[in-house]
């Protein structure tokens, strides 16, 4: 059962080849003697589980049948689940369960989805390798010396072993399409402001997006298609009909246009990956695809500008965690100012400090202009680069990063050498556009990832090419030994 794609689950359900509750039954077991090799859940609700599984087999023998009826699925940990402890991957949340459902979480159970559990992070998203949670770092189930991606990467983790079929992550600058990658997973990054953000705990309010990770491009339509729409509680939601990515998924790619930016193809990507990139723009080719180059001139100052926004807007939705209202508070303060200083400096874990004082030190005075303000300015060009090669093309391929997994610790001591990870991810952020990641081949034994990237609202573009893509490959099959 654990082998079945979320699809394939819906279509088993539906044939009464096994109920809800033994499929569930069956994944809390392998969660249970396999998660300890990965360290990719921090919570496992069994009992929620087992009570949503139970009731999707009773709508079921009622005569429901939709397509999520009874499907298990994660949520990655900063999605609030009432009564469920939603930690962000941080000691300051250790002991917080959330008081209400995030829309996304509502949503995904109205339609009868069943929650295994809460999956490890990088504390509060911050991070492109999993190794800042608080519970420790999660390892990749395609080599356990390596990381899964962040932030992402307990999500990833999870359903690239098996433990689950597909789960929710959020990308802020990467961090679905890069865990994708790392896993030999599909992830999108839907267009900013298609997914609720009302109960998802915020890093970077402009640039924060939920999203699925599956095995298939069909999987994440189906829970894309729960997750997306309107939401009145969310301020950034737009009201905007929604496609059906199903349908859209078998829609032929004959005449579809293809960019290709010269800036993916420089000196800092891994060669090997490249030549799988250009594999896969072949098979898209045959399959009726033109491809042209593109310039994104301005993709250079894409890291520079996001590590000036992101951190300043983190460094705004973090100063809530005061240890007044909620969550973790130090032992025995002297006063007010103690016991604020003390409950953030013992609570929040060295990256998440990192970028607090980045943030802060761009918003003062005297450096907001120089730094947050021209930063926006950058965001704006990136932006129209994007608008004006979709005047040349639908859609734009390119690595999703530019090496495969790195090991453990590699990057610790070096910050920077991490954010560049992000080079390829992060301008979809900062534009709002949609991006996705797929699978595309293997280096030294390592996933390698493809990612495309759409106009605003075409995530149904993205699903059929992917879609496509695997129905004449078969990279998205392949199983990492053990699981």
């Amino acid at each position: 059962m654990h082998s079945l794609t979320l699809a394939e689950i819906g279509r088993a359900l539906a044939a009464k080849q096994f109920s809800a509750e033994e499929l569930t039954r069956h994944l809390l077991d392998r969660i249970a003697r396999l998660d300890p090799q990965l360290n990719a859940f921090i919570s496992v609700t069994e009992e929620l589980a087992l009570g949503q599984a139970q009731a999707a087999d009773a709508r079921r023998a009622a005569g429901e049948n939709g397509a999520l009826l009874g499907a298990p699925i994660g949520h990655k940990d900063l999605f609030c689940t009432q009564g469920v402890l939603t930690s962000c991957g941080s000691k300051i949340l250790g002991n917080f369960a959330a008081p209400y459902d995030a829309t996304v979480v509502t949503k995904l159970a109205s339609a009868g989805s069943v929650t295994l559990g809460k999956l490890n992070m990088d504390e509060f998203a911050m991070g492109s390798a999993n190794e800042s949670s608080h519970y420790g770092p999660v390892k990749n189930p395609w080599d356990a010396s390596r990381v899964p991606g962040g932030s992402s990467g307990g999500s990833a983790a999870a359903v690239a072993a098996r433990l689950l079929p597909a789960a929710t992550g959020t990308d802020t600058g990467g961090s679905i399409r890069q865990p994708a990658a790392f896993t030999n997973l599909t992830g999108i990054k839907p267009t900013y402001g298609r997914v609720s953000r009302w109960g998802m705990i915020a890093y970077a309010s402009s640039l924060d997006q939920g999203g699925p990770l599956a095995r298939t491009a069909e999987d994440c339509a189906l829970m894309l298609g729960a997750m997306a729409g309107f939401d009145a509680k969310d301020s950034t939601s737009v009201d905007q009909p929604l496609d059906d990515y199903l349908a859209a998924l078998g829609q032929p790619l004959a005449g579809l246009r293809i960019g290709l930016p010269v800036e993916y193809f420089s000196a800092g990507l891994d060669a090997r990956i490249a030549d799988a990139v250009l594999a896969c723009v072949e098979e898209l080719k045959k399959l009726g695809a033109t491809v042209k180059d593109i310039s994104l001139p301005n993709m250079q100052h894409a890291i520079p500008a996001y590590y000036v926004i992101a951190p300043a807007e983190a460094s705004s939705n973090l100063s809530r965690f005061d240890g007044v209202r909620f969550g973790y508070r130090c032992e025995n303060p002297a006063d007010l100012t103690d016991l604020y200083k003390r409950s953030r400096a013992e609570g929040f874990g060295a990256e998440v400090k990192r970028r607090i004082m980045v943030g802060t030190y761009a918003l003062s005075a005297g450096y907001y202009d120089a730094y947050y303000l021209k930063a926006q300015k950058i965001r704006r060009l990136i932006k129209n680069d994007f608008v004006k090669a979709f005047e040349e093309v639908d859609l734009i391929l390119g690595p999703t990063t530019p090496s495969a997994a790195w090991k453990l610790g590699e990057n610790s001591n070096d910050p920077v050498a991490e954010y560049l990870q992000d080079i390829y991810t992060i301008t979809a952020n900062l534009a709002g556009i949609p991006g996705l990641s797929m699978p595309a081949g293997f280096v030294d034994g390592l996933p390698v990832g493809v990612q495309l990237l759409a106009p605003y609202f075409q995530e149904g573009r993205l699903l059929n090419v992917a879609h496509q893509y695997q129905q004449v490959s078969d990279w998205h099959k392949a199983t990492p030994a053990g699981f």
